[in-house]
């Protein structure tokens, strides 16, 4: 089933109401959005209305998060220039650029990329 993957965006999700929460301002493809700090990447896309993370390498469908906890790999972004992120594992924080993958990335450099991971 084709999906346009540039609707406009309406959550299919919420986040619990926490008004003391801090709010960091994040990118996603230019868009600035306001999100909870230390909620997943995944988890404040999805709050924002983003169903679209990836396209496919094959035939560029369009891919969304599935599992949330690193397993299935349908989270992939590229986070601040750096492609292959898996948006579910890595904690918003303010000022992140964010943008959609389109297909297959070759890491620049596979030994420095492989496990690295951001605290």
């Amino acid at each position: 089933m084709p999906t346009d993957t540039h609707e406009t965006p309406v959550s299919l999700f919420t986040t619990e109401h926490e008004p003391r929460a801090k709010k960091v301002r994040i990118h996603f493809e230019g868009r600035p959005l306001e999100v909870a700090e230390g909620i997943s990447v995944a988890a404040a896309l999805l709050a924002c209305g983003v169903r679209s993370f990836r396209s496919t390498p094959v035939s560029g469908a369009p891919r969304a998060p599935y599992c949330m906890m690193g397993v299935c790999f349908e989270c992939l972004v590229e986070i601040d220039g750096r492609p292959g992120r898996q948006s579910c594992l890595v904690p918003a924080r303010d000022g992140m650029a964010i943008r959609r993958q389109e297909g297959a990335v070759e890491p620049r450099d596979s030994r420095a990329q492989a496990w690295s991971v951001e605290v």
